[in-house]
């Protein structure tokens, strides 16, 4: 798993070398990592987004309708399937303070497939991006990197999109714990199963034991770091737990806007199965490669005109080509 993970990395930043301006004019994954780099600045040898977390391991066990969706093996599994994860804070600051009530949670999972093989799935803690494709998130990430409150202003004004995550998190408490929020992911897949039938979904994980948060002034007296000790004790206590399910599409639903919101109480859900996790992990099993969104197996598909999701695989790419050599 560990060689075939760093192959995929290294391939993937070796095709950054080729100038992606003429898919996606200005932006292109070296000048995200660079803007990136401006906003939060630069930390040599570490991601440059999602830079703080801590990595941790358990399982995944389907349920028995998942079968009915996809033909994917992990979905298919008898057995409980593996799982190296990473719980992260959005952006590029390594000190990220985990009481930051507008940034993202994050929850990056391999898959262990056997025989070296792995598939992927990265969730936030808001059901939306903060643009909808490359060229605008540099253009948002350029603009704020200027800490011109009146360039920022107008972007936000000019871009109401972008406002959508910062809204949802605003309007919801702290998260007590990385085991204790929702998470989501804000591409549009498609399932394929054993008959060939499809259909378009997005990925939710709640909580087994429900959401909770704090006050704003309990937010306030926590130390910047206090999810890991919290992490450590409720995994004393046995495993934190998310029920991974399929909110399913339907027509007229967005496919290529990851700040778009699906109406998502009108909306039918599948339950997948159960994220189990069980214990910390050495820091370097998640650092040795990339948590790629792309790297999906037959049965599931990505989106197929949404620009943000290979981008985010090639950025991911140079971030980690970086990091291997931080002198860069």
């Amino acid at each position: 798993m560990v060689s075939n993970r760093l192959i995929a990395a290294l391939a993937a930043a070796a095709v950054i070398c080729v100038p992606m301006a003429r898919a996606f004019a200005e932006a292109d994954a070296e000048s995200l990592v660079n803007a990136l780099n401006a906003v939060f600045g630069k930390h040599p040898g570490v991601r440059a987004a999602h830079t703080h977390g801590i990595c941790v391991k358990g399982n995944f066990v389907p349920s028995a309708d998942a079968a009915s969706l996809t033909k994917a093996p992990h979905f298919n599994s008898k057995t409980p399937v593996g799982v190296i994860g990473r719980f992260s804070m959005g952006g590029g600051d390594p000190d990220a303070p985990n009481a930051q009530k507008d940034n993202v949670r994050g929850i990056a999972m391999h898959f262990d497939l056997g025989k070296g093989n792995n598939t992927d799935l990265l969730l936030i803690s808001a059901p939306v991006f903060v643009a909808k494709d490359p060229d605008q998130f540099l253009k948002l990430l350029t603009t704020v990197a200027t800490k011109d409150k009146d360039k920022i202003g107008a972007y936000f004004k000019d871009n109401p999109n972008s406002t959508r995550q910062g809204e949802w998190l605003n309007a919801r408490p702290v998260p007590a714990s990385y085991g204790t929020v929702n998470y989501w992911g804000v591409h549009a897949f498609t399932f394929t199963n054993a008959d060939g039938k499809k259909q378009i979904f997005k990925y939710k994980a709640l909580p087994v034991g429900g959401e909770a948060g704090i006050s704003d002034d309990e937010a306030k007296k926590k130390d910047a770091d206090f999810y890991r000790p919290e992490l450590k004790d409720r995994l004393a206590k046995g495993p934190v737990q998310f029920t991974l399910t399929a909110i399913l599409g339907e027509p007229g639903d967005p496919l290529d806007d990851p700040t778009a919101l699906w109406p998502e109480d009108k909306r039918k859900s599948v339950t997948l199965g159960t994220i189990s996790i069980t214990d910390f992990e050495d820091a370097k099993t998640c650092d040795e490669a990339i948590f790629d969104p792309t790297n999906v197996v037959d049965g599931v598909e990505g989106p197929a005109n949404d620009k943000i999701f290979p981008m985010r695989s090639q950025a991911y790419a140079v971030s980690f080509s970086r990091r291997e050599a931080p002198q860069q």
